[in-house]
Formats: structure tokens, sequence, C-alpha cells
């Protein structure tokens, strides 16, 4: 394992992170994200307790289809 490796892997990791940074900023304007039936929310007073299970799975569908896709080439 030399440092093409380490240096593929950082690259690879560089794209995951913007790719995850332009989701994060568009979130606002991609519609049902977090707001899916499924996710718990519990308010009481001034507590507010939410929990995205269903956003949760969906993006654990959606993540394990990707890497496959990509393991398998």
């Amino acid at each position: 394992m030399g440092l093409g490796f380490l240096g593929k892997s950082l690259i690879i990791l560089g794209l995951v992170m913007v790719g995850l940074g332009t989701l994060l900023t568009l979130s606002d304007k991609i519609p049902y994200i977090g707001r899916l039936p499924g996710d718990i929310l519990y308010e009481k007073g001034s507590l507010r307790i939410y929990f995205p299970l269903m956003s949760s799975i969906l993006a654990s569908i959606v993540l394990t289809i990707l890497i496959n896709l990509l393991i398998r080439r």
C-alpha cells in the first residue's frame, strides 16, 4: 500500500465531502427531506425532540445501492 493509494483515497474522500456539503446546502430546497412520514417529532413546551427515522432508512437504502454499484465494477 503505497502513497498512490493514499492519494486516491484522499481524492475520493474530498469528492464525498463536496457532495455532502452541496446536499446540505441545498437541503432546504429539496422537498420532503426531514419531513417524511415516519419521522418522529415530539414537542412539549420548550422541549423539541426530532428523530428522522424514515429519512435515515431512506438514506441508508440509497447509500447501500450506490456503494454496491461502485464496488461491483
